[in-house]
């Protein structure tokens, strides 16, 4: 793969020009509050802003946040993500409370080399994730003239046909950021070839959500451990009955074919925490696949299964996961995540945590991310990328 990387533009000097950065600072938000709940997808791209704070650019940053409906929406504002991009940078970030309005035009005119400005989020205008290429293009073009090189920052972002994404390297001289770069170099290891056993870690909710990776890894894998929400169709695919837990029952016959192929590769937990409803406080027992009861529903894998899954993990020389194996966020339910987490950092193996859920949740289980080799920003763009798809934001930066 052939990109141009941010070091490739310092080296052409870029004191006194404008830079345009497409940064992932799609960080959670807390409903009450508005404060920020996990920087980490701020601080992942410090490297490539500080690089060219340090080299003397005006660095323009965008983003988006959430799903807003391609108009102003408050709870989706940049703005909490401005101050805190300033605390961390030790400097103020300047803020334009439009995308490429009057804000953003004076904002980033009045920019000094050196300094950073934070365009609002790029989704309040509907020319971002348009699928008219007209529309696109124009809000690009409004987009490019804010710079004059683009450094693609967002591998969070890379797997969507965007403006900000796949349009304005066309526009504008054009490199990877520092974040994107390690993120290809890191995932290539795995769709190259990755020293064995090499063990996949799947959870999550769906079986539908994850079916493509799971076809493209299954010749690859030695091992593909399932836990989450997804493994109770599989296990329903055996014939198990599974309660009331979550089921895609148009999955199962899939799942079956999966299982029927594996060649016992697949590997799925033995026993399950049931609760009697989805709630912190729910009654919950611990009881084997066979006997879960018809009232109750499974939120974790059993600590059978964390023992089973972590002997599996601890043969293993290269490892891949994504997908908490059970609700993590509520504490009764969270030591599933956390025994396959702390399993993996005990394996002597290169580690990828695939962004998302289980970046999260490494985070929020007070976990060290430095004993995990590589912790994405990107969940959705990791697992299509082991998918073998083209990602449009690659692409544009190889052209």
């Amino acid at each position: 793969m052939s990109l141009r990387t941010l070091d490739d533009l310092l080296a052409e000097g870029v004191s006194g020009r404008r830079v345009l950065v497409r940064a992932d600072l799609n960080v959670p938000l807390d409903k009450q509050t508005g404060a920020i709940t996990d920087d980490g997808r701020i601080r992942a791209v410090l490297p490539t802003l500080g690089a060219l704070v340090e080299a003397g650019a005006k660095v323009v940053v965008c983003s988006h946040l959430g799903r807003p409906k391609g108009a102003p929406d408050p709870q989706f504002s940049l703005g909490p993500v401005a101050g805190r991009l300033g605390e961390l940078l030790g400097a103020p970030v300047h803020f334009a409370t439009d995308t490429v309005g009057d804000s953003a035009r004076s904002t980033v005119a009045g920019l000094a080399d050196g300094q950073v400005a934070l365009l609002e989020n790029l989704r309040f205008n509907a020319g971002e994730t348009s699928k008219d290429e007209a529309e696109r293009g124009a809000f690009a073009d409004q987009l490019a003239a804010f710079g004059d090189a683009y450094v693609d920052d967002a591998f969070g972002a890379v797997h969507r046909k965007h403006a900000s994404v796949f349009d304005v390297p066309a526009r504008l001289p054009h490199v990877a950021g520092r974040l994107v770069l390690r993120e290809v170099e890191v995932l290539s290891k795995l769709t190259g070839e990755p020293e064995r056993p090499y063990v996949v870690v799947l959870g999550g909710s769906k079986v539908s959500d994850k079916l493509a990776v799971i076809e493209a890894l299954l010749p690859t894998v030695d091992r593909l451990l399932i836990g989450g929400g997804m493994c109770f169709t599989f296990l329903k695919a055996q014939g198990l009955e599974v309660g009331t837990s979550l089921l895609e029952k148009d999955m199962v016959e899939t799942c079956r074919n999966l299982l029927e192929r594996s060649g016992g590769k697949i590997m799925l937990p033995v026993d399950v925490v049931v609760a009697d409803a989805f709630a912190p406080d729910a009654a919950h027992d611990t009881v084997r696949v066979d006997g879960i009861p018809s009232h109750r529903l499974g939120l974790d894998v059993g600590p059978e299964t964390v023992a089973g899954f972590s002997a599996a993990l601890s043969q293993a020389k290269t490892i891949f996961w994504n997908g908490p194996m059970g609700v993590f966020e509520m504490p009764a339910f969270a030591a599933g995540t956390r025994g396959v987490a702390e399993a993996i950092t005990k394996a002597d193996a290169f580690s990828v945590v695939g962004g998302g859920d289980s970046a999260a949740a490494v985070r929020a289980l007070g976990l060290d991310e430095s004993s995990f080799g590589h912790i994405s920003t990107g969940g959705g763009a990791s697992l299509e990328y082991l998918e073998g798809k083209t990602l449009p934001g690659i692409a544009a930066l190889e052209n």
